[in-house]
């Protein structure tokens, strides 16, 4: 995996070839580094990535950043960093990483990948979150988003994000 990350192309998101664009801000940048600092501080490793990239002194960007060695009680394995970083938390049975993934006050999506699909459906489905994808990253665009916990409530897209607009009414006649 770092192989594969760390030959991505970053650069302008209008460019076709590019995977990852800039952040949205520089105070985004700076909450994504110091995230990326609190990781290295609490022993995790970081794998690939970890600062900004060579050349792309016109933005806002960080390289993306794989650690390992992350136990579930660190901060950048509990909370959203909502930028360009992975952790990847060592675990002893499926029960385990049910529970670590289901032990988070975020729960906005999540991933299982397995050779076998059924049981990897299985497995999310015991996930609390609003988004899984089973064998991917990347989710149809009709499909429900949002959140569960702390990550929001609601959805945006698909039939599902219609109820926002409807105000149900209940009628009730005596016999």
């Amino acid at each position: 995996m770092s192989a594969s990350l760390s030959n991505i192309p970053l650069g302008d998101p209008a460019d076709p070839g590019v995977y990852f664009g800039p952040l949205v801000s520089e105070r985004r940048r700076q909450i994504v580094e110091s995230y990326i600092e609190l990781g290295r501080q609490d022993g995790a490793k970081v794998v690939v990535g970890g600062g900004r990239p060579a050349g792309l002194d016109r933005g806002f960007y960080i390289e993306p950043t794989v650690f390992r060695d992350v136990t579930s009680g660190i901060r950048i394995a509990r909370e959203e960093v909502s930028g360009p970083v992975i952790v990847v938390t060592p675990y002893d049975g499926e029960e385990d990483v049910t529970d670590i993934a289901n032990d988070s006050e975020y729960e906005l999506g999540g991933g299982v990948f397995s050779p076998d699909k059924e049981h990897a459906t299985d497995v999310a489905r015991r996930i609390v979150t609003g988004t899984v994808g089973v064998n991917t990253a990347s989710f149809p665009v009709e499909a429900p988003f949002g959140g569960v916990k702390q990550s929001g409530t609601g959805r945006e897209l698909g039939p599902t994000s219609l109820g926002a607009y409807r105000e149900p009414k209940a009628i009730f006649r005596s016999a």
